[in-house]
C-alpha cells in the first residue's frame, strides 16, 4: 500500500509540474504579443512568476517521491536512466523559460512569438518519451 501511495503522489506532483511546464511558455508568448500594453504585460509577468514558483514546489515534491520510489522501493533499470535524462531535459527547458521570464522583469527582450510557440512544443515530445519509457520499460 505504501508503494501505491508513493507512486500516486509522485504522479500527481509530476502532473502538476507539467501544467507549469506547458503553460509558462504560453504566458511568454502572450507577453511577447502584448508588448504595447503595459497593464496586460504586467499581469502576465505576475502570473508567470507565480506559476514558475508553483512549478518549483511541484517539481520538488515529485522529486522527493521519485527518490523514495528509487531508494526505498528499489525501482531501477536502464529505462529509469533514460527517463531521468528526459526529465533533466524537461527541467532545463523549464529553467530557460524561467530565465526568460526573469529577463522580462529586467527589461530584456524575449524571442519572437513564433520562436516561443516552437519552444512551447518541445515538452510534448519529451513527455511522450517519458511516458513510453515508464509504461514499456524497454530495457
Amino acid at each position: 500500500m505504501a508503494y501505491l501511495l508513493t507512486k500516486t503522489a509522485h504522479l500527481v506532483f509530476v502532473m502538476a509540474w507539467m501544467g507549469g511546464v506547458f503553460y509558462l511558455p504560453r504566458i511568454l508568448v502572450n507577453i511577447a504579443e502584448a508588448s504595447d500594453e503595459p497593464a496586460v504585460r504586467a499581469r502576465l509577468v505576475l502570473m508567470g512568476r507565480r506559476l514558475y514558483r508553483f512549478g518549483h514546489v511541484m517539481f520538488g515534491l515529485a522529486f522527493v517521491f521519485g527518490l523514495t520510489l528509487w531508494l526505498h522501493f528499489k525501482i531501477s533499470g536502464g529505462w529509469l536512466h533514460a527517463k531521468l535524462l528526459l526529465v533533466a531535459l524537461m527541467l532545463v527547458h523549464y529553467s530557460i523559460a524561467g530565465r526568460w521570464l526573469k529577463g522580462v522583469d529586467a527589461g530584456k527582450p524575449l524571442p519572437s512569438a513564433t520562436a516561443l510557440r516552437w519552444f512551447n512544443e518541445a515538452p510534448v515530445f519529451l513527455l511522450v518519451g517519458i511516458v513510453w519509457l515508464v509504461l514499456a520499460k524497454p530495457f
